[in-house]
């Protein structure tokens, strides 16, 4: 597999992971969810999840089970959120290492191809998602407005990079909304 396919998302959000329905999952035929973290749930300086997250989790896993997957090492944050969220979790992750996402998706006993990696990083989520074979879902990061006006030099430096290496990072969530416009016609 090109260094480019292992960094090409299935699905690019253009929006955070709260864009992301239901429908869009049923049309991929998702039947598991494989959540990063930090900036993917919740800004990276925040341990406390926002209301309108806690009723999308809740809304999605009355269809789809959830795992959350995490770099991060810290218990203390990873668990608190994880269990606010009433979610099942592994930290210490080391993505782009499968190993762990391995073991989430096993707990939900459904095929690889059939769980998606949902993430705002290319180089960890998007890579350790390919690797394995599962359905990959890109999605803007979740960031605290009071630093969002700051760039974010790690994210900017994946984007250039996987760019460079033939990557195209266009959103494909508008193709799907005028696929699904197209079927309700």
């Amino acid at each position: 597999m090109s260094k480019a396919k292992l960094l090409q998302p299935d699905l690019i959000l253009g929006d955070t992971i709260l864009g992301l329905n239901q429908e869009m999952l049923d049309h991929y035929h998702i039947k598991g969810l494989v959540l990063d973290v930090d900036e993917t749930l919740v800004p990276l300086k925040k341990s406390h999840v926002s209301e309108e997250l806690r009723q999308w989790i809740d809304q999605i896993r009355q269809e789809t089970p959830i795992w959350l997957v995490s770099n991060n090492l810290s218990e203390s944050r990873i668990g608190r959120i994880a269990n606010s969220l009433d979610l099942p979790y592994l930290l210490g992750a080391v993505k782009p290492s499968r190993r762990k996402l391995r073991t989430a998706i096993r707990a939900m006993e459904l095929p690889v191809p059939r769980v998606a990696m949902v993430g705002d990083r290319l180089f960890t989520d998007v890579l350790a998602g390919n690797r394995l074979g599962m359905f990959t879902i890109l999605v803007r990061p979740m960031v605290d407005s009071a630093v969002a006006a700051r760039s974010y030099p790690i994210h900017n430096f994946e984007v250039w990079l996987s760019e460079k290496l033939g990557v195209s990072l266009m959103s494909s969530q508008h193709k799907f909304m005028k696929l699904h416009k197209k079927r309700k016609k």
